[in-house]
Order: structure tokens, then C-alpha cells, then sequence
């Protein structure tokens, strides 16, 4: 065999063995890996020692999560995507997980509520937490092609598990894509590919819910108890915090005989500003930092800084706008609503 001849076959024996690489070869992560040189997705069930990203502080919050449900508009719930592309060490066109997508969403969703503190609880001790979380799956499919493509849906629901109620509901997207680079795909590429965005989407959700629970139970957090937008997240049901004032004992002397009105008034403060918020027409639905605090008229404390306001009402097309709110001034905003 001629020089040319021998250079070749080392050649061709180099990609088959890149085309055989077992589970062994991967790294483990979020999602897991690419096994053998076909397009199953493999998750690792073996547990990983803390590498530090997980948090080793432990919150009071207990809760226990839920298998989400997949509502995809697929027949094989393990289903991810399309490969239209070369990439070395796969073959074939469909992308197929080894377990369901809905198992790999909530594990992604467990793994950040334990990396943020939370206290996940699993087995017999689930019964003990004091919130449940569950969800269902609307989207999520990676497509590999010239630009990879992803795009994540899931929505997230909080319940506190001796009431029932629910403390946070809402709506998590991701969507991003990518040039794999003049070199092309390999199967570890595209494996890091979908767990970063899956934990890109899963902490958006543990941050919105964790902004919440700190407001309606600071005690279990120890820390000041806040909301804020969170972007990719659109909030369905979230806590109240401003105090709003009750407008039919404006301007009304109450006498000293009178019982049950409530005679607090929101008002500007050394640590706060009031916001006033007028529609045209009135008794439209008012949210601030996407947080539903009431009908319009309101007159709100809120704490200094700038806020999205929106308003709806049925009939008319929404209105959002940006306001700003001065420690111990009153602002005071007039929206009007257009059919």
C-alpha cells in the first residue's frame, strides 16, 4: 500500500470512530447528550456533585414540582426537531430525545429552583412543601440547519399547596438561533446548544416566581420583598403590592361616629412617590411592571424609579407606556383608550 493509500484509510477510520461515540464520551449537563452516531438525545441519570452553581443556602420555601404536560402539535411526545445539515457523528433527519419533552423540562425547572435556593422536595417529603409547581409545555423544538433554530414555550403556575391559591401564573419564551461556524455542527455543539437555552428559559421562570413569593412572603426569605419584569415573561396572575385608595371617601369628611371606612390615604413619602392613573374611559384594568393592581382611577404608592404602565379595557386597544415616579412627588398620569 502506496503512501496516499495509507493516509486515506487513517482517514476514514478517524470518522467512524468520531461516528460511534458512546454516552461515555459526553459531557453531563441540563439535557444530557447526543449518543451513538444516530439523533437520539440521551439523558444522564446519574447525580452530579455541586459544582458550585448550585446555591448552599437554603431558603424556608419549600415546594415540590410537578411533571409538566406537553401540548405540542406532535405525534412522538420525544420529538425535538429537523436536521437538514451535516453533523458529524449523527445521521438521519428527525431529532429524537430518549425520554419525553415534558420529563426534560421539568427536571431543567427542579435543577433552578435547587441552584436558586430553593427546597425542592421529592418522594414522600413532596407532601410537606408548602408550594407546588406544574406547567405545560407549548413549544419547544431545535431545528439543525445552515442557522440552527430554537424556540422554547412553557407556561409555569405557583400554588400554595394547603389553599390551593394560586400566587403566580405566566408565560415563558425563548427564541434564539445561530451560525455553527465555517466548521459546521458536531453533536456536542448542538447538545450545548439546547441546554443553554433551556436553562436560559428556566431561570427567567424561577426569577419571576421568586419575585413574587418574596413579596407575599418575605418571612421566607429574608430578604425586601419586591417585583420586577423579567423579559420573555409574560405574568397572568401575580400579588398585589401598592396600597390603593379607596375613591369613594375622597373628598368626603368622615365623622367621628362612622365605622368601617377606611380612612388611609396613599400619599407621597420620604421613600416613595404617588402615582395617579386616569383613563378615558374610566375602569380600565391597570398594570404596572406587569402586575394587575385594579381599575382606574388608582392612586398607588410606589417605590421611586421607572415603571411600565398598562391599561386595558374590553373593546379598546391596550396602552403601554413608561412612567417615572419621584421619591416624595405625586405624578400623575391621563391615558386615553382607542377602539
Amino acid at each position: 500500500m502506496n503512501l496516499l493509500s495509507q493516509r486515506v484509510a487513517l482517514l476514514v477510520l478517524l470518522f467512524a470512530v468520531a461516528g460511534c461515540a458512546t454516552v461515555n464520551d459526553a459531557k453531563e449537563t441540563v439535557g444530557g447528550w447526543f449518543g451513538g452516531g444516530d439523533n437520539t438525545l440521551a439523558v444522564s441519570d446519574k447525580k452530579t456533585v455541586n459544582d458550585g452553581s448550585a446555591s448552599l443556602l437554603k431558603y424556608a420555601a419549600t415546594l415540590r414540582v410537578s411533571k409538566y404536560v406537553d401540548q405540542r402539535k406532535v405525534s412522538d411526545p420525544h420529538y425535538l426537531g429537523q436536521v437538514t445539515v451535516k453533523v458529524v457523528g449523527m445521521s438521519g433527519n428527525d431529532l429524537i430525545m430518549d425520554q419525553d419533552i415534558a420529563t426534560l423540562v421539568s427536571g431543567a425547572i427542579k435543577k433552578r429552583f435547587d441552584a436558586e435556593g430553593f427546597q425542592v422536595m421529592e418522594g414522600s417529603s413532596a407532601s410537606n412543601a408548602l408550594f407546588e409547581v406544574s406547567g405545560v409545555v407549548k413549544e419547544l423544538t431545535l431545528n439543525v440547519k445552515n442557522r440552527d433554530e430554537i424556540f422554547i414555550a412553557f407556561e409555569t403556575t405557583l400554588k400554595e399547596v394547603s389553599t390551593g391559591k394560586v400566587v403566580w401564573a405566566g408565560l415563558v419564551t425563548e427564541k434564539n438561533d445561530r451560525f455553527a461556524g465555517v466548521s459546521g455542527n458536531n453533536k456536542d455543539d448542538v447538545m450545548n446548544y439546547l441546554n443553554r437555552e433551556l436553562r436560559v428559559a428556566s431561570a427567567k421562570t424561577v426569577e419571576a416566581i421568586s419575585a413574587s413569593l418574596m413579596a407575599v412572603h418575605p418571612e421566607l426569605f429574608n430578604l425586601t420583598p419586591g417585583t420586577k419584569p423579567v423579559k420573555g415573561v409574560t405574568v397572568y396572575v401575580a400579588p398585589t403590592l401598592a396600597k390603593p385608595a379607596p375613591m369613594q371617601n375622597y373628598g368626603v369628611q368622615q365623622s367621628d361616629n362612622e365605622v368601617g371606612a377606611s380612612t388611609y390615604r396613599p400619599h407621597a413619602s420620604e421613600t416613595a412617590g404617588l402615582l395617579l392613573v386616569n383613563t378615558n374611559p374610566p375602569r380600565a384594568r391597570v398594570y404596572l411592571d406587569g402586575v394587575y393592581y385594579g381599575l382606574s382611577p388608582l392612586h398607588l404608592e410606589m417605590e421611586p424609579g421607572i415603571h411600565a404602565i398598562s391599561v386595558k379595557q374590553s373593546g379598546y386597544k391596550m396602552v403601554t407606556e413608561k412612567v417615572s415616579v419621584r421619591r416624595g412627588d405625586n405624578t400623575e398620569m391621563e391615558l386615553n383608550l382607542e377602539r
